[in-house]
């Protein structure tokens, strides 16, 4: 059984210098995707300086934050001492925890000729015993990120979190959630099966695609209704195309957002801004590996 469209939405634009970032969850129709709570979508764009000092520190707690770069590098570093960067393909993971502040750098591949910068940042909502952990961070390069090929050579599928049959990403689950990067070659399709109550979106970087007899453009983001049931992918065009599929277990807790902060109740969030202005986030020492 097929899936339904729920809604469908294209965000809200906003630009950043040469950059234009699309938020698209939340949005007019909802505020979370199982523990997905946000969504911006940087649009493929040409960078061509250098930011070497930071986009603008900042503090989060109650979420792990995920940036997945199609096209560029993210350089990131934060108030634990963390740093690294990531090139076109890769992941950075951090789990805010009881606190943290961090910043970073997104910038065109050196690795590459390309002065293109594309790519996605999720904030993911831990469970409220998960909020009281120490915060963390996880580096991932393009060939570390599981993958395999999809059957009549249609095209392949990437586990950015959560599993997909045998693949397993190294990012913790904390409960069942799953962000997938789907590429279909012109003319072919593929489905996906989903499980009941399990909440999912799609979004559509560049390129219509067709889902469940459908037509959707590019930009748009799609949730689906919540039984259990397939999502088909048609690319009926003359080219690749890419699709994002993100979701998992509906989270249950109270959720109370306000800025950078994502709690179970008010007195916590006023907690995370009183810990903030106390300090006891710590502050980054360098934008810099020793």
């Amino acid at each position: 059984m097929k899936k339904e469209a729920s809604f469908s939405t294209k965000g809200n634009r906003a630009d950043l210098g040469p950059l234009t970032i699309n938020r698209l969850l939340p949005n007019q129709y909802a505020n979370k995707v199982g523990p997905f709570v946000f969504l911006d979508y940087v649009a493929p764009a040409i960078k061509d300086t250098i930011t070497e000092n930071g986009m603008g520190a900042h503090p989060h707690r109650g979420i792990a934050t995920l940036t997945y770069i199609l096209q560029g590098e993210e350089e990131h570093f934060d108030s634990a001492g963390n740093y690294a960067k990531i090139h076109s393909g890769g992941v950075q993971w951090m789990k805010a925890g009881t606190g943290i502040v961090h910043d970073g750098n997104l910038n065109y591949d050196s690795e590459t000729d390309s002065k293109m910068v594309h790519g996605f940042q999720f904030w993911i909502n831990l469970p409220a015993k998960n909020k009281t952990e120490s915060p963390a961070h996880i580096a991932i390069q393009a060939n570390e990120v599981p993958k395999k090929a999809l059957a009549y050579e249609s095209g392949w599928i990437k586990v950015i979190v959560g599993n997909y049959e045998k693949l397993s990403s190294i990012i913790p689950n904390y409960s069942q959630q799953f962000l997938y990067h789907i590429h279909l070659e012109a003319g072919k399709q593929f489905t996906i099966q989903m499980a009941d109550k399990i909440e999912v979106a799609a979004f559509l970087p560049t390129n219509s695609v067709i889902l469940n007899d459908t037509e959707f453009e590019a930009g748009e983001f799609v949730e689906f209704s919540r039984n259990a049931g397939e999502i088909e992918i048609k690319n009926t065009s003359e080219k690749a195309i890419d699709i994002l599929f993100f979701g998992g277990e509906e989270y249950a807790e109270p959720i109370v957002a306000e800025g950078p902060f994502v709690m179970n109740s008010s007195g916590e969030i006023a907690d995370a801004y009183r810990d903030f202005y106390a300090g006891k986030y710590g502050e980054i020492k360098s934008t810099k590996k020793n």
